[in-house]
């Protein structure tokens, strides 16, 4: 029987995924080789503190300070210490050195991925990152291989837990935001400092990267519009389920044509409502799910777990896998995709539908006024539904208005909410959101 060849595997990184990871590389050591061709060797973890107490049980030996020492040995390196430094300074040393590395930093990859990858296709060298969008679920491999033939023209994505959690306690129990926050942060769901997740930052970041695969052109952050769900509020949702709809934080990337042909792609991360029969209205918790819309293939759904040490793992496994079997067999690496130059479009040329939610005088012709602003900026409206109700202290009656609007440009809308707010037959805007899927 020929003797296995053995890759050495540096991972850089031990919190919960990567302890997962060093375990079922240990655990599983011969189904991996097996797998793989090769045996799979975990030559060390790099951490910051190697005393520091984990919740997986691993050799003590393999710990190491030395990060540096660590990659310039390796075959395949993981790369899931998270932050952009010294995250990017291991990475490329890493490919320079020839090896190939599998990351889950979707913030660095975000900020600074043609680098990464112009250093990966000069070494010949394989980059993976399936686990930086979407956790367990396998959706950047589907996009760039399963439907490179294909045309994707839009992707809409739940990819942040926390915020799809906290929306779904709101929608589910009728909770404030502050309170399911909190709840969030007890399960575990939210960090203390919870701002890259209910700022939409962490999505915005994994925003670029779908549609950096999606549409072959290199989209950074600075190209994805990103609104968070921290103005979303209890009465935002109670309107939302009256009306038969979900608020959701949704990634959205889509290709758009203007009239004169030219072609542009639109990303941008924000609240979301969608009609409750919507396949990712039902996604509860903290799951994701990637909604794809594509020429020939039509719509497919991809859902699983988002987060968590050991879904996770699973996908940092299987782009391992990928690699160091392309390291036995030979042949080129697989390289970045990104052959086209479609421009970013910025948010006002995006394409929508607006909840509006109106606190108007209960007066003759408010409602012919409100409508003929409407028609006057071109955006015609789907539904509009009134209800009255009386001030207990003045004794004064108002009507509360919800409008929803046909697909119109977002400039369009915005600048038709900016009107209605001077009118003087409105006490206020309590709320605006974007609609999808109606």
């Amino acid at each position: 029987m020929t003797e296995l060849r053995t890759l050495k595997v540096a991972l850089l990184g031990c919190g919960n995924v990567g302890a997962q990871v060093a375990r079922i590389l240990i655990e599983d050591a011969d189904a991996l080789a097996a797998r793989t061709g090769a045996r799979l060797q975990l030559s060390g973890i790099a951490v910051r503190n190697v005393n520091a107490k984990r919740d997986v049980e691993l050799p003590q030996e393999l710990f190491t300070t030395d990060a540096e020492t660590l990659v310039k040995d390796a075959d395949l390196v993981i790369e899931l210490m998270g932050g952009i430094e010294p995250a990017r300074t291991l990475i490329l040393s890493a490919l320079r050195n020839g090896a190939c590395v599998v990351t889950g930093n979707k913030a660095l990859l975000a900020q600074d991925g043609p680098t990464l990858y112009e250093e990966a296709d000069k070494a010949g060298v394989q980059l993976s990152y399936e686990a930086a969008v979407a956790g367990a679920i396998p959706i950047l491999r589907p996009i760039r291989d399963s439907l490179s033939g294909d045309r994707i023209t839009r992707v809409l994505g739940i990819v942040n837990g926390t915020t799809n959690f906290i929306l779904d306690q709101m929608d589910s129990t009728g909770a404030q935001f502050a309170d399911a926050l909190a709840e969030a942060q007890r399960l575990g769901y939210a960090e203390a400092d919870p701002t890259a997740d209910v700022e939409g930052h962490d999505a915005a970041a994994k925003a670029a990267i779908l549609a950096t695969l999606s549409f072959h052109t290199r989209f950074a952050l600075e190209n994805v519009h990103c609104e968070g769900i921290t103005s979303v509020t209890a009465a935002d949702i109670a309107a939302a389920k009256d009306a038969g709809l979900v608020i959701k934080l949704l990634a959205i990337a889509e290709k758009l044509t203007d009239a004169d042909g030219g072609e542009g792609v639109s990303v941008r991360v924000h609240p979301t409502l969608l009609p409750r029969e919507h396949p990712l209205a039902a996604v509860r918790g903290a799951f994701n799910a990637v909604f794809i819309e594509a020429e020939n293939a039509g719509e497919l759904m991809f859902y699983g777990q988002g987060a968590g040490g050991t879904p996770t793992a699973s996908a940092v496994l299987g782009d391992l896998v990928s690699a160091a079997r392309r390291l036995v067999l030979g042949g080129p690496q697989r390289t970045e995709t990104t052959t086209g130059h479609v421009p970013a479009l910025p948010i006002a040329a995006a394409t929508t539908s607006y909840y509006i939610g109106l606190d108007v005088a209960d007066q003759p012709g408010v409602l012919a006024r409100i409508a003929q602003l409407f028609a006057e900026h071109g955006v015609s409206i789907e539904t509009m539904r009134q209800t009255i109700h009386r001030d207990a202290e003045s004794n004064v009656e108002s009507a509360e208005l919800r409008i929803v609007t046909h697909r119109a440009s977002e400039a369009a809308l915005a600048a038709t909410v900016e009107a209605v707010k001077g009118l003087d037959v409105i006490n206020s805007v309590t709320s605006v959101l974007r609609v999808e899927g109606v």
